[in-house]
């Protein structure tokens, strides 16, 4: 009798489970039946989901609902608090598995060359990110003296930053942020924040509803200036042939031309100013200079030579994220991610065997969460393609209890679903007593012990 079809997927993340519910859902799961195990380096599943999404977007998390539904399912086990390649290396993997599915996607700051990134004050969106979430692996604490900040780049993580420093922290409270969190937020000092965009309103990068969510805290008071509503027949035919770019485009052309309002909190959103240096006194942050810049007619920019110095005492970098080199794979170092073709990881112009990509860390940290899931569908269709013909390697143990066995005998404190409803439980709890849906736990050994997991 044939065995099940095994496959690891490191990461647990919404790409990892999104291919998890691809195999799920093909013919293989009847005949032979699939047997998938995810590796996760945090004890908790949901990657971006928990440590990457503003507390404040219960929408988005709700994504977690329909996660929750296919981890449910009794084909599929939850490994975590695992790393990859500390706890667990490829050579391992492929001695329990037919294949193995890599979905880490993307926690790290992308790289600005510009003078005076390294100044006390200037921090990666990505690690602010990180304490906000109640991210375990970050420092419990957060300088936020400056009472002007500037936020440079214009996507979705641009303005979660900016609207996490220009909220209060009690308007935060009926989230589930931790203790340490409130508490760091309740001595912000922040009351005018500058978003800056190197290019248009057609050319930024939200997503409409994150951008019109800006406008409805009662302390914040978003303010856009006339002179940057602009638009080359490069922008006019993005608003044509994309009606989220129209809709962003016509949400900044309406803030710009209402009268500002007395909200205590400022935060302005500013386009065609690309930042040029981050400006110190004495190793801190003291002013941004930003170069003006124009369309081109093609949507692109060109700079004026005029320059501008904006008085601010931190800078936030939201210019993207970057995935981490995994081990034992083939790595471009200028986009960050494995190189592949439809999923399945390529060396050298050749497909390695068994091993596959689906995610942030395939095609880079673009795109919304939704758009994963097609991703991890044409990566598991290639999968159960290199299945059918026979290219996958064979396991030598590929038996379930093997991985267990190997993890316990390497002294891994391993979390697994049940675990996760332990620590769901114990968070739910703690919001309970405070009359929210949850508090989060920061402590990685806090989080292991309401998992179950003796440390």
């Amino acid at each position: 009798m044939p065995r099940p079809l095994r496959v690891a997927i490191v990461g647990a993340g919404p790409a990892g489970i999104y291919a998890a519910d691809a195999l799920l859902k093909s013919e293989a799961a009847t005949d032979p039946g699939v047997s998938i195990d995810l590796f996760e380096r945090m004890p908790a599943p949901f990657g971006l989901i928990r440590y990457g999404v503003a507390p404040d977007h219960p929408r988005i998390k709700g994504i977690v609902t329909a996660l929750h539904q296919v981890l449910d399912k009794p084909q599929i086990r939850l490994f975590g608090n695992v790393d990859y390649p500390s706890d667990i290396t490829l050579d391992d993997l492929r001695a329990f598995y037919d294949a193995v599915v890599f979905s880490t996607g993307a926690d790290a700051d992308r790289e600005l060359r510009i003078p005076g990134v390294e100044l006390d004050g200037s921090y990666g969106a990505a690690d602010f990110v990180s304490w906000y979430d109640g991210h375990p692996d970050v420092p419990r604490t957060w300088p936020l003296e400056a009472e002007k900040v500037a936020v440079l780049g214009v996507g979705n993580v641009a303005l979660d930053v900016a609207r996490v420093l220009a909220k209060t922290a009690d308007e935060l409270l009926s989230t589930e942020i931790p203790p340490n969190v409130h508490e760091g937020l309740k001595a912000n000092r922040a009351r005018e924040i500058h978003v800056f965009g190197r290019r248009g309103p057609a050319q930024a990068k939200f997503s409409p509803m994150e951008l019109r969510e800006l406008d409805h805290s009662p302390s914040i008071e978003v303010v856009v200036n006339p002179e940057d509503i602009d638009y080359d027949q490069g922008s006019i035919d993005a608003r044509r042939s994309n009606k989220q770019v129209d809709m962003v485009a016509k949400t900044l052309e309406n803030w710009a031309i209402r009268d500002v309002g007395d909200r205590p909190h400022k935060l302005f959103l500013h386009f065609f100013e690309s930042p040029s240096e981050i400006l110190g006194e004495d190793g801190r942050v003291v002013g941004l200079r930003t170069e003006r810049t124009e369309l081109d007619g093609t949507g692109n920019v060109r700079g004026t030579g005029e320059f501008t110095t904006w008085d601010v005492q931190a800078v936030y970098r939201a210019v993207g994220y970057l995935s981490e080199e995994l081990p034992k794979l083939p790595w471009d170092p200028a986009s960050g991610t494995v190189p592949d073709e439809g999923g399945r990881v390529v060396e050298g112009g050749e497909p390695v065997r068994s091993t596959y990509v689906t995610g942030w860390i395939r095609r880079g940290p673009i795109g919304l969460i939704g758009h994963t899931k097609g991703d991890a569908n044409e990566t598991v269709a290639n999968l159960l393609e290199d299945h059918r013909e026979g290219r996958l390697l064979s396991p030598e143990a590929p038996d379930e209890e093997a991985v267990v066995r190997f993890l316990e005998g390497r002294g891994v404190a391993y979390t697994t679903w049940e675990g996760w409803y332990r620590l769901d439980a114990a968070e739910r709890a703690r919001g309970e007593a405070e009359g929210r849906e949850r508090v989060k736990i920061v402590e990685r050994e806090e989080m292991l012990r309401a998992s179950g997991v003796e440390v």
